[in-house]
């Protein structure tokens, strides 16, 4: 994994993210995988820009979603570009439920556990500050919201989706 400094060639943001940082500056993340040894160097490689980093990226998919996830470090950008998405939040103990068409979008507030289900074959362009994330496997339940990372263990990853 490493961030490109000066890449102007066309990036798939579906297989390469793109790092947005300080100073309006935007890395594409080449290499990147959702591995552990992976989420440690890139989070170690955008440690300086702290809370205000974020992670630009595509997914695709189709069914529901496998983890609930929470993002302290600020608000999420949920965009949905194809198929329909329904984004369940947890926000202050009340379930929230959007459903996204394409064009629609939802923000998710800091802190607030979320889990992204897709209708069918769907993309979805995220817009995350990723330090700090937490993930949690889905079950029935949703996390509790005032649950601590270590509540969940290995769960809080340095900087993810």
């Amino acid at each position: 994994m490493r961030l490109l400094n000066d890449e102007h060639d066309a990036v798939d943001l579906r297989t390469t993210p793109v790092h947005l940082g300080l100073g309006s500056r935007a890395k594409p993340i080449e290499g990147f995988a959702w591995s552990p040894e992976v989420l440690q160097a890139y989070g170690a490689a955008v440690a300086a820009d702290g809370a205000e980093g974020r992670m630009v990226m595509i997914f695709d998919g189709d069914g529901p979603g496998d983890h609930w996830e929470r993002h302290p470090a600020g608000d999420e950008l949920v965009v949905c570009l194809s198929g329909s998405v329904t984004v369940i939040r947890d926000v202050d103990g009340a379930r929230e439920r959007v459903t996204l068409e394409p064009g629609e979008a939802t923000i998710n507030p800091a802190g607030a556990w979320h889990v992204v289900d897709m209708a069918g074959p769907t993309s979805i362009l995220t817009i995350t500050a990723g330090l700090g994330t937490d993930h949690h496997p889905r079950t029935d339940a949703h996390p509790r919201t005032d649950a601590h990372p270590s509540e969940h263990p290995g769960t809080s990853d340095p900087e993810t989706r």
